[in-house]
């Protein structure tokens, strides 16, 4: 299955792989290096100021994060990304060894590490080296011995075959332009019986064809969203079995923020995503 990134309805040329790439890396290089929130056409003053603070808090009980969550991890972690909660969904067990992708500065890799305990082992995977500076000296301030993090794209991962138990990701395989190969990858690094369980934004209806090109959008979770379809059948495709794509229909509050010129909601919704490695 080649790119899915500009639907046979498009009207307009969509930017290619290079380009979303290159504006994904901008502009969450620029969120790493003064915290601001996801998912949005600009980059939100979250975070600047005490209130700011506030709003994110608020913005993780949106997304499906507990305030235990958000206060078992030290600040600096938590950047208002996301559109879900895929460690709420991953069913985590002590032992386990987990891979994020595109972990950011490493919310999810360090609420994970929690469920997992000394004997499991998180990875934290992120083609933006601001991001994994920064996830990397979160290690310290949450005593995080078994975190890691490592710079890499997601279609191409640092990772060895059959050495992960559990895959999350939030709100990051649409930035992608080749998401069937991000599948791929997911399932090489799988063990066996190993399990997918994915937060990430779905199209509902075709999105405007000025959202699909704009670079902006690429790179503010909204342009390079897929359908519900497309996505079960790159699973599939990619191996996996058991595949369920939920739709979180609660998440249409939080959408409607994403930008101020239109309701964004009348086209996206946030979906759990997972899918199962077939055992021997």
């Amino acid at each position: 299955m080649s790119d899915d990134s500009t639907p046979p309805d498009s009207g307009s040329t969509a930017p290619d792989a290079a380009e979303r790439r290159r504006a994904v890396r901008d502009r969450y290089a620029a969120i790493a290096a003064e915290p601001s929130g996801c998912c949005e056409t600009e980059p939100s003053p979250r975070g600047e100021s005490d209130s700011g603070e506030a709003d994110r808090v608020d913005n993780s009980s949106e997304m499906g994060y507990s305030t235990a969550d958000v206060e078992s991890v030290a600040p600096g972690a938590n950047l208002g990304l996301g559109c879900g909660n895929p460690t709420a969904i991953a069913n985590l067990e002590s032992g386990d060894t987990v891979l994020d992708l595109g972990s950011g500065a490493g919310f999810d890799c360090f609420l994970a590490a929690q469920e997992v305990g000394d004997s499991g082992r998180v990875i934290g995977v992120d083609m933006t080296p601001e991001m994994i500076e920064r996830a990397r000296e979160n290690v310290a301030a949450n005593d995080a011995t078994n975190v890691e993090f490592r710079l890499g794209e997601i279609e191409h991962l640092p990772v060895a075959d059959g050495s992960v138990d559990v895959i999350i990701s939030n709100c990051v395989i649409n930035l992608s332009p080749d998401k069937p190969q991000v599948f791929r990858e997911a399932f090489r690094v799988l063990r066996p019986g190993g399990r997918l369980a994915v937060s990430d934004v779905v199209v509902t209806a075709p999105l405007p064809p000025a959202l699909r090109a704009d670079m902006e959008s690429v790179a503010g979770c909204v342009g390079g969203a897929s359908s519900i379809s497309e996505l079960e059948s790159m699973l599939t495709d990619a191996g996996f079995v058991d595949v369920s794509l939920e739709p979180k229909e609660d998440s249409a509050a939080f959408i409607r923020e994403w930008d101020d010129e239109r309701d964004l909601s009348e086209f996206l919704v946030s979906a759990r995503i997972a899918g199962r490695k077939p055992a021997p």
